[in-house]
Formats: C-alpha cells, sequence, structure tokens
C-alpha cells in the first residue's frame, strides 16, 4: 500500500513538474556539433510537403533509406549516408509523421507511407531505384514494391518483418496507448533515455547528444503513435508469394524491437534465392553500431557504381 502511494505521489509530482515546470535543459555537456551536414528540401506529394535530403554524384544510380519509427532519416542514417554518397545519389526522406515532413492527422496506414515514397519518386523524376528499408522502412518497402511493381530496382530489407507483432499483440497495444499518453505530456525522458542508450552502446559520441535530441523532440507525441499504430497494424504477408523484385535481407539476431523470429519469418516467405545476412549477437540499434556492415552488404548487392550483381 505505501508503494502504491509513493508511486501515485511520484506520478502526480512528475505530471505537475512538467505541466507546470521550467523546460528541462538538453543533453549534452561537452562541446556540441553536427556528426553530418547533408541540406534538404521539400517536395510535394499530392497536396502535402515531404523533407528530402540528397547527397553524392547527382548522375549516380539513385538509392533510397528508408528510416524506422521514432528516428528521422538524418538520426538513423547518419553514419551510412557518407559511405554510401560515394558512389550513389543517396536520397533520405522524412516520413511522414517524424522529422521535417508534415504531419498527417487523418490516420495513417504502412500502405500510406510506401505512397509517399512513390510521389516523392516521382517528383524528383526518378522513375526506378534501389531502395534500402529499415525496420518501419522495410515493411514501408514491402508496401512499395506490392503496391508500384517495377519502381524498386533491388530492395534491401533490414531489421524488419512481413508481421511485426505477431505475438502478444494486447500487451503491444496497451504499450503504444501509454506511450502515447506519456508523449503527450513530455517527449523529453524518452529522447534523453535514447541519447543515453546510443551512447552507452556507442552509436553516439558525446559531441553529438544535442544533435541527437533535438531531432528526437521534433515530433507530435500523439501523431508519432499513430505510426506506432500503423505498425501494429501491419502484415504483409499476402503480398510476398507475388514478390519478383530482387531482394537481400538483413537480419540482427539479438534484435530487441523487432523479433528476429518474426524476420526469420519474412526470410522463409521471400523467393528461395534471397539471400540473407545475419549479423550475429547485433541489436535492432546495429545500423548506427555497425552501419559499416550495412554499407558493405548494400554496396556488394548493388555493385560498383549501383549495378545489381
Amino acid at each position: 500500500m505505501k508503494l502504491r502511494k509513493l508511486l501515485g505521489l511520484a506520478a502526480t509530482g512528475w505530471l505537475g513538474w512538467r505541466l507546470f515546470g521550467p523546460s528541462p535543459s538538453p543533453p549534452g555537456r561537452h562541446a556540441q556539433s553536427r556528426p553530418i551536414r547533408v541540406p534538404g528540401r521539400t517536395v510535394f506529394v499530392g497536396d502535402d510537403e515531404m523533407f528530402v535530403r540528397e547527397v553524392g554524384p547527382v548522375d549516380a544510380p539513385p538509392l533510397v533509406l528508408v528510416h524506422g519509427w521514432s528516428l528521422d532519416g538524418e538520426l538513423t542514417f547518419y553514419r551510412i549516408i557518407p559511405q554510401l554518397a560515394k558512389d550513389f545519389r543517396v536520397i533520405v526522406p522524412d516520413l511522414r509523421n517524424h522529422g521535417r515532413s508534415r504531419w498527417v492527422r487523418t490516420g495513417t496506414e504502412v500502405e500510406d507511407i510506401a505512397d509517399d515514397i512513390a510521389g516523392m519518386l516521382s517528383a524528383l523524376g526518378i522513375e526506378r531505384c534501389a531502395v534500402f528499408g529499415y525496420s518501419l522502412g522495410g515493411m514501408v518497402l514491402q508496401a512499395l514494391v506490392h503496391r508500384h511493381p517495377g519502381l524498386v530496382s533491388y530492395a534491401v530489407l533490414g531489421g524488419t518483418a512481413a508481421r511485426p507483432i505477431g505475438q502478444h499483440r494486447v500487451i503491444a497495444r496497451i504499450i503504444f496507448w501509454l506511450g502515447r499518453a506519456l508523449s503527450r505530456v513530455s517527449l523529453h525522458e524518452f529522447s534523453v533515455a535514447t541519447v543515453s542508450y546510443l551512447g552507452k552502446v556507442g552509436g553516439l559520441a558525446p559531441e553529438h547528444e544535442r544533435w541527437m535530441y533535438e531531432g528526437l523532440m521534433r515530433k507530435d507525441g500523439s501523431l508519432h503513435y499513430e505510426i506506432g499504430n500503423a505498425v501494429w497494424r501491419f502484415d504483409g504477408r499476402e503480398w510476398l508469394k507475388s514478390w519478383a523484385t530482387p531482394v537481400t535481407q538483413i537480419i540482427p539476431t539479438e534484435d530487441q524491437i523487432v523479433d528476429p523470429a518474426q524476420q526469420y519469418e519474412l526470410a522463409l516467405l521471400l523467393p528461395p534465392d534471397t539471400e540473407v545476412v545475419e549479423l550475429v549477437g547485433e541489436r535492432h540499434e546495429s545500423v548506427i553500431t555497425r552501419a559499416d556492415e550495412y554499407v558493405a552488404v548494400i554496396r556488394r548487392v548493388l555493385g560498383v557504381g549501383g549495378e545489381v550483381e
């Protein structure tokens, strides 16, 4: 009973502090800087604007990097972009309700985000290209291949699944609801925790903490979880029966966010000649902490200059 009262007092105190107290200070005790400087612009997808960064030779083969849930394109791929930009025209969008792209308040499915990517490519004058989709981005890539056949010349799927939440669906939904409620009050705690975790696992240098924090804070807490609910509903298993696009799948075998069992299920549903690359012992943040290995796989399967092997 005493513990329950203490927890209640702590929760009330936190809520009061976040509602009426001063804005919390961002992390970053060291001198702060940006790890990369890639300017961006918006393109129109229908009547809506989508933020896109581009870097690399303009006449090089285009390669689109589609990020996951929570982090935007720059935060997710900041260690990958400079390496791939040597040989590709690298295109990094911020998905809806992420980063600097538009906030959509009318409900969203993963398929809608795939249509956004197709619209972005049309706006950029790109008829066909390779795409790397990570986590949510991998689900978007599955929907893109299904809904816009021929648009993707080669698909690289990483840390993703055809049905990401296959078990404990009720528990996952409750966690999303609680996360949405807390995020409506404050994004600070989640952002600080993410910055701290990435620092501990080698995914973020101390001088880049504020850059990461500010990127994580650039969202609407409620709309952010609308995307999470779209992930909860996503099931692309039927689409994979007709998959014809060349594809490679990368699986972090100790992924704590997307269940490895669901990732291996995806591998079994893809065509038999699909190459599966296992990052043994690696977790979901491996796209940052093991960026060199992702780059090596992408460069190898696309070949020098972006031609498929």
